[in-house]
């Protein structure tokens, strides 16, 4: 993975990721975030997958059902946000919709994706700080504004 940081005025940081072929996106920026103290983020991508993994939150059972994607697959739109997790870390949460070569679509919460040929990765740092915190009976994290700034 190459970066770039674009701009930075006021506290406010935009960087481009780019991953390479093989890469695995969720843990990449993940960790880019991670080693550059990203705390409050938006997230945007475009790029292709080898194989990747998606899911859907199943509410009445507070899981997510995995939805594997072992194809070529193009990602047509990956959004999302960093926070800091419970822990202290950064907290990728993203969803994508990603094309398959009969021109249908896969789309939900992003967890795992093996780059080929790239991904093209936008963070846009704010200089906020978001805390994503589990929420009992949930069964996931959620930004919780009254603990962020």
């Amino acid at each position: 993975m190459k970066h770039k940081l674009l701009a930075s005025d006021a506290g406010e940081r935009t960087f481009i990721l780019v991953l390479d072929e093989g890469d695995e996106a969720f843990s990449s920026i993940s960790a880019f975030a991670e080693k550059n103290g990203i705390s409050a983020a938006s997230v945007t991508a475009i790029g292709a997958f080898s194989r990747a993994t998606i899911a859907f939150f199943e509410f009445e059972k507070k899981s997510y059902k995995k939805i594997p994607v072992p194809e070529q697959s193009e990602v047509l739109s990956a959004i999302g946000d960093i926070a800091v997790s419970d822990e202290g870390k950064a907290s990728l949460h993203l969803h994508a919709v990603l094309g398959l070569s009969d021109g249908s679509t896969k789309g939900g919460h992003f967890m795992e994706g093996h780059v080929r040929p790239t991904l093209e990765v936008v963070v846009r740092e704010t200089p906020a700080h978001l805390r994503r915190r589990e929420q009992p009976g949930l069964g996931i994290a959620l930004i919780d504004l009254a603990n962020s700034d």
